[in-house]
C-alpha cells in the first residue's frame, strides 16, 4: 500500500551520534511538521548486528531511515525491514566523508559510481512502497562541476529516485577530516538550485550552512526543501516557529520551553523506568534550549555537572530548570530596579 507523501519543505539533517531516537523525540515536541532522519543506520548494522537499529517511538512520523551500504541485496533487504518497521521513507547515503564510511564503499565516494547506487534504488523499490531517496554532495575531489552533479543524479533518478537532498559543498575525499569537510569546501548553492531549474521533474532539497528560517524561505523559492542541520542542534528551539512559518500553519499550538522540560522529564522518568536509559544520553540533547536566553549558560552548566555522574536522577531536567527560573526572576527585578537588561547567563 503507497503511503502519503511526505512534505520535505523543511526537515532536520540525520546527524551521526546526535538524532538518535531521543534527539528526534525532543525535536518532534517542538515541531510536528519538520520531516526527521536516523543516524545513519549500515546495513550491516541491522543485518548483523545484535541491537535493535530499527526502534522508534511513533511520536517521531514523519520519519526517515538513513541507510549506509552499496549491495543492492543487502539494502533491498534492510528496507523491507524498515517498511515493515513502519518507516515513512528511507533515504541513500551518498554524502558522508568519513574514513569508516569510504572503506565501507558507501557514503560519499560512491558519487563517483551512480550505476552501483541506481542498482541499489531499482533492488529496493522492488521491495517497498515506501520513497526511497538520496542525500549526496554537489561534488567529490575532482568532479566539482555541474555535468558531474548531473551525471550522479539523472540515471538514478531513472532507476526510480525521485527526490534528491543536495550538500551544497563538495566533499574532498583526500585531505579533509569530516569535520573540515562541513565547513571547508566553499558552498555553491546555485549548483543545486541550476540541478532544479534544469530538470523541473526532480525533486531537491538543499542542505549545508542554512541557520535561519529567514534563510530558509528564500532557498524555497528555488528548490523543494530545506534540511538544516547543526543550527538545529545548538538551538533546537528554532523548530517551534517552522511549522508556522515554513508549512503556514499559523494556528498549530506553539510550545513554550517550560512545556517541553516537563515533557522530556516526564520522557525520561518513562525510559529510566521501562529499560534503565540513562538521563545523560537523553538530556545530553537538550543543552541549547535556552540558547540565547537569561539562564541559558546556568542550564547547560547544570545539566552538564550534575547529568554526567553516576546517579541516574531522573529528576535533572526539573531541577535544572528550578535554577533557570531562578536567574530569569533574578534578572527580572534586576531590571525593575536598575532599568536595563542583563546579558543572558
Amino acid at each position: 500500500m503507497t503511503q502519503p507523501a511526505i512534505n520535505h519543505r523543511f526537515c532536520v539533517a540525520p546527524m551521526l551520534d546526535w538524532t538518535d531516537r531521543h534527539c528526534r523525540y525532543f525535536l518532534r515536541l517542538l515541531s510536528s511538521r519538520s520531516v526527521l532522519y536516523t543516524e545513519m543506520v549500515t546495513t550491516g548494522a541491522i543485518i548483523h548486528g545484535k541491537g535493535d537499529y530499527l526502534h522508534f517511538d511513533k511520536a517521531e512520523h514523519p520519519l526517515v531511515l538513513q541507510l549506509g551500504g552499496s549491495n543492492a541485496a543487502d539494502m533491498a533487504k534492510c528496507a523491507a525491514l524498515a517498511q515493515s518497521r513502519g518507516y515513512d521513507e528511507i533515504n541513500i547515503n551518498v554524502g558522508c566523508p568519513s574514513d569508516r564510511v569510504k572503506n565501507g564503499s558507501f557514503g560519499a565516494c560512491l558519487m563517483s559510481s551512480p550505476a552501483i547506487v541506481a542498482e541499489c534504488v531499482r533492488a529496493m523499490q522492488a521491495e517497498v512502497d515506501i520513497p526511497v531517496t538520496v542525500k549526496c554532495r554537489i561534488g567529490i575531489d575532482d568532479m566539482d562541476d555541474d555535468a558531474g552533479l548531473s551525471g550522479f543524479v539523472l540515471p538514478i533518478y531513472e532507476a526510480g529516485c525521485e527526490h534528491f537532498i543536495v550538500h551544497a559543498r563538495k566533499a574532498w575525499l583526500q585531505g579533509l577530516s569530516p569535520k573540515q569537510n562541513r565547513d571547508i569546501p566553499p558552498l555553491n548553492y546555485e549548483r543545486v538550485h541550476r540541478l532544479k531549474q534544469d530538470n523541473p521533474a526532480l525533486k531537491i532539497s538543499i542542505n549545508g550552512g542554512i541557520t535561519t528560517l529567514e534563510q530558509a524561505k528564500h532557498q524555497l523559492q528555488y528548490v523543494d526543501g530545506v534540511m538544516m542541520g547543526r543550527e538545529v542542534y545548538a538551538n533546537p528551539f528554532i523548530l517551534s516557529n517552522v511549522d508556522a512559518e515554513i508549512f503556514g500553519h499559523a494556528n498549530d499550538d506553539q510550545i513554550t520551553r517550560s512545556e517541553v522540560v516537563y515533557a522530556m522529564s516526564a520522557y525520561i522518568n518513562e525510559q529510566v523506568s521501562s529499560s534503565g536509559a540513562r538521563v545523560w544520553h537523553i538530556a545530553r540533547h537538550m543543552l541549547g534550549l535556552f540558547q540565547s536566553q537569561v539562564g541559558g549558560k546556568i542550564w547547560r552548566r547544570y545539566l552538564s555537572q550534575n547529568g554526567t555522574a553516576k546517579h541516574n536522577n531522573p529528576q535533572l531536567l526539573i531541577e535544572a530548570y528550578e535554577q533557570v527560573l531562578a536567574a530569569q526572576d533574578k534578572a527580572e527585578k534586576d531590571t525593575l530596579i536598575f532599568g536595563q537588561n542583563r546579558q543572558p547567563n
